[in-house]
C-alpha cells in the first residue's frame, strides 16, 4: 500500500511556544488531503498538535514533519512523545472496532435484511390502505428497520475511517498530528453514537420512540421550591438540546416573588419519552436559601411528571363525558389579546382516578380543551401501562406527589456538593454539569435497573 499526503502550510519566522501533549493548541492553518488505498481523507482547516513544544512545522518528502525543538526538548523525546499518543488511539480504534462488530453481530444484520424486504412488499401491496390502522404500523416499521440498518451501517463505516488514517500512519515516516486527531475525533463520535444506540435497545415500552411532553409543579418549600422548578427547568431544557431534540417550553405560570408555579415543555424526538420515562417524580434539594436573610439551609421540593407526545389518531381510548370536570380560568401571563380578559386556560380532570391536566398555550378555548383532553388520554395510557391495568377505569391514580420521603434524586448544593439517584445509587458530586443538562449517566443508570428488574420479574414468574 501507498500513503501519500499533499500538504500546504505556511511558513513562520517566530517559534510556537507552551504545546503541551495533553493540552492541544491550534499552531497553524493547514490543510492536508490524505488518498489510502483509494480513500479521501480530509483534513479540518485548523491542526492540533499533541507534541511537546516545537518550532515551525515545515514541509519535506510530501509529509509534514516538524523543525528542531525547543532547548531542553530532544527529538527522540519528541518523537516518543507523538508514539505514545498514537499507541493510545491505536488501542481506541481497536476497541471500538470490537465494539462494533459485537453490536452489529447482536443486532441481526440478516434478519433485519429479510425483516426489510418482507417490509418493503407489504408497503408496495395496493391493498395496503384498506386498513389504515395497520398500513401506518408496516410504514413505522419500514421506516424503523431502514433507520437501524443506516445505523449500523455508519457504524462500520466510521471504525473503518479510523483504522485507515491508523494504518496510513504507520506507513509514514512520521507522526501526522492532523490524521490523529481525525480519527481521534471519528472515535470519539462513534463511542457517543454507541453509548445512545445501546440505550435505546434497553427501550421496549409501546411509548418509548415517542416524543414526550415533561411537566414540572413546584412542591413543598414556597418561594425556593418554585426556583427550584426553574431551575429543573432549565436543566431539562438544556438536555433537549444536547440531544439536538426539538424543544419547546409551551406552558409557563411564573412565581409570586421568583421562580416559577409550573412549566410545560415538549420535546420533539426519537426515544425522547423512552430516555425521560424514569425522570417521573419528586425531585428534592437541599442548598442555602437565596430567600432567607440569615442563608439557613432550605430543603425544597418539585414533581416532574413525564408524557408521550402521542398522534391524535393513535389515541384509542373512550372517556365517558360525566367522568370529566372541565373548568376554564384566564391563562394569564404576558402578551396576546385574550390573555388575562377571556378565560382560555382549560383544565380537565379524571373524576375517577382524580388524575388532572392543564393547558393555557393556545389563544383560543376549544383548542386548549382539545390539546388538554389528548394530554389526559396519553397520561391515563401511560398510568395503566406502568400499574398493568387492562382498562383505565382499573388505574389508581397519579403517584406523583412533590413532599418528603417521596423523592426520586437529591441534589445536595450545601455543605456538600452531590446528586444521587435513590433507586439506583448513582451519584455524582458535579452537580453543575448535572444542572447544565449533563443527564444521561442517571437516564442510563435508571434503564439499567428498569431492565435487570424486569428481567428478575420474569425469572420469578
Amino acid at each position: 500500500m501507498e500513503g501519500m499526503v499533499q500538504s500546504s502550510v505556511p511558513q513562520y519566522s517566530k517559534p510556537f511556544h507552551s504545546l503541551t501533549r495533553r493540552n492541544p493548541t491550534v499552531v497553524t492553518s493547514v490543510r492536508i488531503t490524505a488518498i489510502h488505498s483509494g480513500r479521501r481523507l480530509r483534513i479540518p482547516q485548523q491542526t492540533h498538535l499533541f507534541l511537546p513544544s516545537i518550532s515551525s512545522p515545515k514541509v519535506e518528502g510530501g509529509t509534514v514533519s516538524f523543525a528542531t525543538p525547543e532547548v531542553g526538548v530532544s527529538n527522540t523525546e519528541t518523537r516518543e512523545w507523538a508514539m505514545q499518543d498514537f499507541y493510545t488511539l491505536r488501542k481506541d480504534v481497536e476497541t471500538a472496532l470490537e465494539r462494533v462488530e459485537e453490536i452489529r453481530a447482536a443486532a441481526g444484520l440478516k434478519q433485519l435484511q429479510h425483516d426489510l424486504a418482507a417490509l418493503e412488499a407489504a408497503a408496495a401491496d395496493s391493498s395496503l390502505w384498506d386498513n389504515r390502522a395497520k398500513a401506518q404500523e408496516t410504514l413505522q416499521a419500514l421506516t424503523d428497520c431502514k433507520d437501524k440498518l443506516k445505523l449500523l451501517h455508519d457504524f462500520k463505516t466510521q471504525a473503518d475511517d479510523a483504522e485507515t488514517i491508523i494504518k496510513l500512519t504507520e506507513e509514514m515516516d512520521s507522526i501526522d498530528s492532523g490524521l490523529l486527531q481525525e480519527a481521534a475525533g471519528i472515535i470519539k463520535e462513534l463511542n457517543k453514537a454507541l453509548d445512545r444506540y445501546e440505550l435505546t435497545q434497553l427501550l421496549s415500552g409501546p411509548y418509548d420512540k415517542e416524543a414526550a411532553v415533561v411537566t414540572i409543579t413546584a412542591g413543598a418549600g414556597g418561594t425556593d421550591a418554585q426556583d427550584w422548578a426553574d431551575m429543573l427547568l432549565r436543566m431539562y431544557v438544556r438536555w433537549g438540546e444536547k440531544q439536538r431534540y426539538k424543544t419547546k417550553v409551551v406552558e409557563k405560570s411564573m412565581g409570586e416573588e421568583a421562580g416559577i408555579k409550573s412549566a410545560t415543555i415538549e420535546i420533539e424526538g426519537r426515544y425522547a419519552y423512552g430516555y425521560l420515562s424514569g425522570e417521573k417524580g419528586t425531585h428534592r434539594i437541599v442548598r442555602q436559601s437565596p430567600f432567607n436573610s440569615k442563608g439557613l439551609r432550605q430543603t425544597s421540593f418539585s414533581g416532574i411528571e413525564i408524557m408521550p407526545l402521542l398522534p391524535e389518531d393513535s389515541l384509542d381510548v373512550e372517556i365517558p363525558e360525566e367522568d370529566l370536570d372541565i373548568s376554564f380560568t384566564r391563562a394569564g401571563g404576558k402578551g396576546g389579546q385574550n390573555v388575562n380578559k377571556v378565560e382560555t386556560a382549560v383544565r380537565i380532570t379524571h373524576i375517577p382516578t382524580g388524575v388532572a391536566v392543564r393547558c393555557t398555550e393556545e389563544r383560543s378555548q376549544l383548542a386548549n380543551k382539545i390539546k388538554a383532553l389528548s394530554r389526559l388520554k396519553a397520561k391515563l395510557l401511560v398510568i395503566a401501562e406502568e400499574q398493568r391495568a387492562s382498562e383505565i377505569k382499573q388505574i389508581r391514580g397519579d403517584a406523583v406527589k412533590a413532599e418528603w420521603g417521596q423523592q426520586i434524586r437529591n441534589y445536595v448544593f450545601h455543605p456538600y456538593k452531590l446528586v444521587k439517584d435513590v433507586r439506583t445509587g448513582y451519584e455524582t458530586s458535579d452537580i453543575t454539569s448535572v444542572m447544565d443538562g449533563d443527564l444521561d449517566p442517571f437516564i442510563k443508570s435508571y434503564l439499567k435497573h428498569k431492565y435487570s428488574l424486569a428481567a428478575n420479574t420474569s425469572v420469578v414468574n
